[in-house]
Parts: structure tokens; sequence; C-alpha cells
């Protein structure tokens, strides 16, 4: 059983997904404690069960009840292991899988701040399981200095993309156009197309992009187009934030909040490069392999898990962090390189990621961990 605040949008989520999937295949039963989300259809669809119950909740009583639910839904369905892949929902799961003596997992997804000693408390719920899996060397460096763990229970597992979904031959041209009419784009537009995937948040950086947008625009560019495709996610203020900065700068036909995406391969196909330019880092960053499986290259921040995935001058570049001047040498240096350099500088970060990051990869790395907890359980 995977415990999950909300099956929305993330890397997380999509890990939950992808492997429910894999022990519906293995022949076991892949049951998902979350409030639910845009994604359960998914879930259900590749034979996942959805356990639904409000993990999302930080209120201690409400903790309390949903432990009991867990200890409830463990005795019935018999789980054989619970894992864990957030803060919240662990302390609950945690309890729940003591109380049944059922081996706890957790994934360790984000490289959280420890502010104070109640902070690195809270944080360190995610290294008290038989086994913590990093989605990163990064994030593994990152919990070995942070957390009193022992290395041997902690393993590295990157997460992938599901090269059945992410496949460019698999796209077709209806598909492309039709998300290009959706988001009121001109069908014969030849600027460069420049996506940003990912929920519109402060620490994806869409403020500095547009700064960058502007101080092109400025030196007389208007040879590029910019899409923010995400979902505010109720962050309206932020999103109300960025569309002023847009009109401000006058870029309304340069940059576009296009909101939530559900076709991102189609999404990628659409654009001609790809961006990520984060404030914070990414533990992993998986809108940074999602556009090289698809042969796009990609510009990211330079910091976090994204340092691993993208190679730079090779299968896309690494910017410096928060530096607008700095982002728009590196736009315009990537439009300046053409369609075709791209399309071959895209070429090799598909296959790189084919061969590092593959979905299958990951959900027999977890599968396997599954089966050395139960063994050291037996």
């Amino acid at each position: 059983m995977q415990v999950v605040p909300e099956l929305e949008t993330g890397g997380a989520e999509q890990s939950t997904i992808e492997v429910a999937k894999a022990v519906v295949r293995a022949g076991g039963t892949a049951l998902v404690a979350t409030r639910g989300g845009r994604m359960v259809a998914r879930l259900e669809a590749d034979g996942g069960r959805l356990a639904q119950m409000p993990v999302q909740t930080k209120n201690p009583l409400v903790m309390l009840g949903n432990a009991a639910r867990l200890v409830t839904l463990i005795r019935q369905e018999k789980v054989s292991i619970v894992h864990a892949r957030s803060r919240a929902p662990a302390f609950s799961a945690l309890w729940a899988a003591k109380t049944t003596g059922t081996p706890f997992v957790a994934t360790y997804h984000g490289v959280y701040k420890a502010q104070s000693g109640l902070k690195r408390w809270y944080n360190a719920i995610m290294t008290r399981g038989d086994l913590v899996i990093a989605n990163s060397d990064y994030t593994r460096d990152h919990v070995l200095a942070e957390h009193d763990i022992d290395p041997e229970k902690l393993v590295t597992i990157p997460r992938g993309v599901d090269f059945e979904r992410f496949d460019p031959t698999f796209v077709t041209a209806n598909r492309i156009e039709g998300l290009r009419a959706a988001w009121g784009l001109e069908p014969n537009d030849h600027r460069t197309q420049i996506l940003l995937a990912g929920r519109v948040t402060r620490i994806k950086g869409h403020l500095m992009i547009v700064e960058a947008a502007r101080r092109l625009a400025a030196a007389g560019r208007r040879d590029f187009q910019i899409l923010f495709a995400g979902d505010h996610q109720g962050r309206t203020g932020y999103a109300a934030e960025v569309q002023a900065a847009i009109d401000a700068a006058g870029l309304g036909d340069a940059v576009k909040l296009v909101g939530h995406c559900d076709d991102m391969p189609a999404a990628y196909l659409l654009a001609d490069l790809a961006i990520l330019p984060t404030n914070v880092p990414e533990s992993f960053g998986r809108a940074a392999v999602e556009p090289q499986a698809m042969g796009r290259t990609v510009i990211a921040s330079n910091h976090g898990g994204v340092t691993e995935t993208v190679l730079d001058g090779v299968t896309g570049w690494l910017a410096p962090v928060e530096d607008p001047q700095a982002w728009a040498d590196a736009l315009a240096r990537a439009i300046d390189l053409g369609p075709a350099k791209r399309l071959e500088m895209g070429e090799v970060g598909r296959k790189r990621a084919r061969q590092l990051y593959s979905a299958e990869t990951m959900c027999d790395q977890t599968l396997a961990a599954y089966e050395r907890v139960l063994e050291a359980r037996a």
C-alpha cells in the first residue's frame, strides 16, 4: 500500500501510479491511500485500488484518525508493505505499520528544509522506515548530511519516465494541433516555442523567466514564445502576479499562461525547447527528463538533481540560478542554434534518458526493494 497526500500532478504522484501499475502486473494488489485527485482515473485504469482518506492533512487529530483507518485497511487487505511518499501522511502510515507489524518503506522525494530542530524532527519521519528510497544521488547526499541514518538502509532509485507514453513516434499530428488550438496558438507561428511545464508556484521561476523574456524583447528579439503549462492549484495570487508581470513588460503575445495540460507528450513535441528555471533545487526534476525522452533539449537551473539528468552542452544547458540576464543569454543561444542542431542534441538526450531513466527500471528496482525488506523481516 502506497500512501500519498493527493493524486493531482507531480513527480511523487506519477511514481505512485507507475509503481501501482507494476505491482498489479507482478500479480499483487496495489492499494493507494490518498485524498484523491485527477490521476485516480489512471490508477484505477491500471488496476490499482483507491483507499480514499484525508491523508494530506497536518491536523494531529485527523492524522490519528487516518492511522486508525490505515490499521483497519492493513488488516482487512493483508497488506505486506506500507510505502509512504510524503511527510504528513508518513506519521499515520508509520504508526499503522508499527501497530500491525508491517514493514515500512519511505521515499524521500524532496530536499526538505530544516531551519529548526522541530522541522528536522518532522523531516526525519521519512528516514524511520525499514528502508529509505532517495530519488537521486543529490537527495541521498542530502539525507546522509541531514539525518543520523545507517547508509545501508538508504538506496537510490531515480524516478523514471513511462516510455510507452513519452515516445515521440506515438504522438499524432492531430494531438499536437489540438493542443495548439486549445492554447490559442497560431498554426503557422514559426517562432521558437519554449515550454515551462510544472505547477505555477514561486519556486518554479516563472517571474525570473518573464524578466529574461523582457530583456530579450528589449534587445529586439521577436523570434520566441514562452508557454507556462501548469496548474496553479489554488495559488491564484501568484498566478495573477505572473500575469501582471507579463502585462507590465508588454509581453502578452510572447509569454502565455496556458493552464494544466493532460497531454504532456504532445506539449513537448509542440515545443522546440523545454526550460526548468527553478530557484529551489529539485531533488530529481522529472520535468527535465520527460522532454529529453521526447527528443527536446532542456535549459535548467544549475543545482539539485537536474545536474545529474541534464548534461551541460550535450543534452541541454545548465544556467545560473535566478540570473535573468544569464537566462536571457542561454535562451538566445538555444534559439540561435537552430532546429537541426537542437534536434541533434535532443536525440542524444533521448537515448540517454531511455538508458538511465525508464519507469520500468524504477519500478523493477522499487519492487526489488520491497522484496529486500520482506526477506529481512522473514
